[in-house]
């Protein structure tokens, strides 16, 4: 596929190519390159976190009213092809991009004051927590069920 961007959106990308020639730490950088999988030991991860917090680009992927940036879809894409060709830290995925922009579409004002402001500094880190023998993380495989008895609900699965 070869995209044509707009002047607008040649000027975002170097935007992003100056603010990560200028931003990014050689160390972060190389402990990217040396990182096996999908996340990033925490220290290089919270260190690239709170560069991009500072900077107001974090939560890239948030609406403006929860403290993300506003960016159109193509300008999401630029900012993440240049954070993977400068190899800067991946970022906290449940987080960032799962759990922030739930809270922000369906949670409460005071879900979002205190949950969001805590996600955009490091001080919450969230993980996934299900599984069940024979489904790991496909929730579409789970067979736990919660029925209805009465004024309470009664769980039937398994955990691992």
């Amino acid at each position: 596929m070869d995209l044509q961007f707009s002047a607008q959106d040649e000027t975002f990308r170097q935007e992003v190519r100056r603010f990560l020639d200028e931003n990014l730490p050689q160390s972060l950088r190389d402990g990217m390159r040396a990182t096996p999988g999908v996340f990033v030991e925490p220290d290089i991860g919270q260190e690239w976190q709170a560069i991009l917090h500072r900077k107001g680009w974090l939560a890239y992927n948030w609406p403006e009213d929860c403290g993300g940036t506003g960016w159109s879809p193509i300008q999401r894409y630029i900012f993440e092809k240049e954070c993977a060709l400068a190899d800067a830290p991946s970022l906290p995925v449940l987080s960032l991009k799962l759990l922030g922009p739930v809270i922000c579409k369906f949670g409460t004002p005071e879900q979002k004051a205190h949950y969001l402001p805590r996600i955009l500094d490091g001080t919450d880190y969230w993980c996934q927590g299900f599984s069940e023998p024979g489904s790991g993380s496909d929730l579409a495989s789970l067979k736990t069920r919660a029925e209805r008895k009465e004024d309470h609900y009664l769980i039937n699965g398994r955990k691992l």
